[in-house]
């Protein structure tokens, strides 16, 4: 999950291009732009890969705690935030923006700790798909909503005490699911208050605030060690900061509905990611689960204003 908006059907936060976009656009003119969201849904879960494969050494609440410290660090410098000027409904808004992101990024990495990557992930997406339901008119829809809670049902450990799903992971990534459907509806908001990519970067700062008392006690002296934070700058990298970039890029060059529906891959990319990444190998009833999300997140997509 990125601090992008990580990453659906709902229409994402674009309040303006960052100063390291500008170096990417050269680049990127070169790819088609579906190509563009492929790679920063790729970007996105291999840091979540990554970020997944230090649970050995860090609890998951220090792992959120270095890539959120490195997104905000970076974020900080390409975007600095500036209060003058600001009501203290500005800042509320911002302050809100924050804390949800930092208990969606806590709560998602709680939820990869039980749970493999592509079900992680497809659980997260009822968020945003869950947004462009709300915003839309259409009975058919109601399809959607139906054919994405199947997904879950199917996913549930059922009476099955060895199972790999937990419902302690399940509940986790539901938590990052509504708080990924908060941060959609806020983005709108921080964007018309904040100038430029400045409301990210406050809120960015926040989730810091906020995360660093949890990540610093469980984490401990093992923060220090170089070749963890240079992983957890690498995944604060991939993770936020290049696929934010890309899906800018990719966004001014194709509709928004295209995109929602490239982005609607997600989860079945986190899987292939955590088999390819971590090993994962998911069973016949969980493809079909995740599956029945993508379906639906297209459906919904599709139908969305």
């Amino acid at each position: 999950m990125t601090a992008q908006a990580p990453d659906g059907p709902a229409e994402p936060y674009e309040p303006g291009l960052p100063r390291s976009g500008a170096l990417l656009r050269a680049a990127a003119d070169a790819i088609p732009p579906s190509g563009l969201v492929l790679l920063a849904i790729l970007s996105v879960q291999v840091g979540a890969g990554f970020a997944k494969d230090l649970f050995s050494q860090l609890p998951p609440s220090a792992v959120v705690f270095l890539r959120i410290a490195m997104g905000a660090l970076i974020m900080g410098v390409v975007a600095r935030p500036r209060l003058r000027g600001l009501t203290r409904a500005d800042l509320g808004a911002g302050v809100a923006f924050g804390v949800t992101l930092g208990v969606m990024n806590l709560s998602f990495y709680e939820a990869l700790a039980r749970l493999p990557m592509g079900i992680a992930v497809a659980i997260e997406f009822l968020g945003p798909l869950g947004v462009a339901v709300a915003a839309s008119r259409r009975r058919m829809d109601l399809l959607w909503v139906v054919l994405a809670g199947s997904g879950v049902v199917l996913l549930a450990p059922w009476g099955t005490a060895t199972s790999r799903i937990s419902w302690a992971g399940i509940g986790f990534a539901l938590v990052a699911a509504v708080c990924w459907a908060g941060y959609i509806l806020l983005s709108a908001s921080v964007g018309r208050r904040f100038p430029g990519t400045t409301g990210l970067s406050f809120a960015m700062i926040v989730s810091f605030l906020l995360i660093a008392p949890v990540g610093i006690t469980t984490g401990g002296a093992d923060l220090l060690q170089p070749e963890l934070l240079l992983i957890g700058l690498g995944v604060g990298l991939l993770s936020s900061v290049i696929p934010y970039s890309i899906e800018l890029e990719a966004l001014r060059r194709m509709p928004k509905r295209v995109f929602g529906i490239l982005m609607s891959l997600e989860p079945a990319v986190a899987a292939i990611v955590g088999l390819l990444v971590l090993g994962e190998v998911l069973d016949v009833r969980e493809w079909a689960a995740i599956c029945c999300v993508v379906v639906a997140s297209v459906g919904a997509t599709r139908g969305s204003r």
